[in-house]
């Protein structure tokens, strides 16, 4: 039954297009068959696009309509947390009444001069933090840079203790 009511405002949306058309190529001056028919073809086109958009855009109202849009959602949380809250005053209001007259009913002579409340658990007195110590940290050597070569000089050194070489080209002094 969708697809009848789609069909027929498809053919009268096509309709109203051509006729629009033609009535202002007709101020222009006669029109041939080919011109109406390629009118009337792309105004079909055009008729199908724009009831699928409509159809759309209705099924879109249509559940909007059945969702609760945001400022209604918010008040009936708003009104569920007053009623909460209230809920919870009176019970509160109850609690103290019932207090109060528990309070006048206990005479002071039961209770032989001491307390009613409990005692509670003595809790053990925080340990005092040491102060923070200043710690001096030896500075730590500087690093060479890498493009400089470390400067070790090798010590040149005599050896005095062995002896020089004897000449043998000078003749020896042997008078004996």
């Amino acid at each position: 039954m969708a697809k009848k009511e789609t069909k027929t405002k498809q053919q009268a949306l096509a309709s109203d297009i051509i006729n629009s058309i033609e009535s202002k190529l007709s101020e222009a001056g006669e029109s041939s068959k080919k011109i109406k028919k390629s009118i009337e073809k792309s105004a079909e086109k055009l008729a199908k696009k724009l009831t699928k958009l409509l159809s759309k855009d209705e099924k879109k109202a249509t559940t909007a309509t059945g969702k609760k849009t945001k400022p209604e959602v918010k008040a009936k949380k708003d009104e569920k947390k007053a009623k909460k809250n209230a809920e919870k005053a009176e019970k509160n209001a109850q609690r103290t009444a019932n207090k109060k007259a528990k309070d006048e009913q206990t005479p002071v002579a039961d209770t032989n001069g001491q307390s009613t409340e409990t005692p509670k658990a003595a809790q053990p007195t925080p340990r005092p933090t040491p102060p923070a110590r200043n710690r001096t940290a030896t500075p730590a050597p500087k690093p060479t840079p890498a493009n400089r070569k470390p400067s070790v000089s090798t010590p040149v050194t005599l050896d005095t203790t062995s002896q020089a070489p004897t000449d043998t080209t000078e003749p020896a002094n042997d008078k004996a």
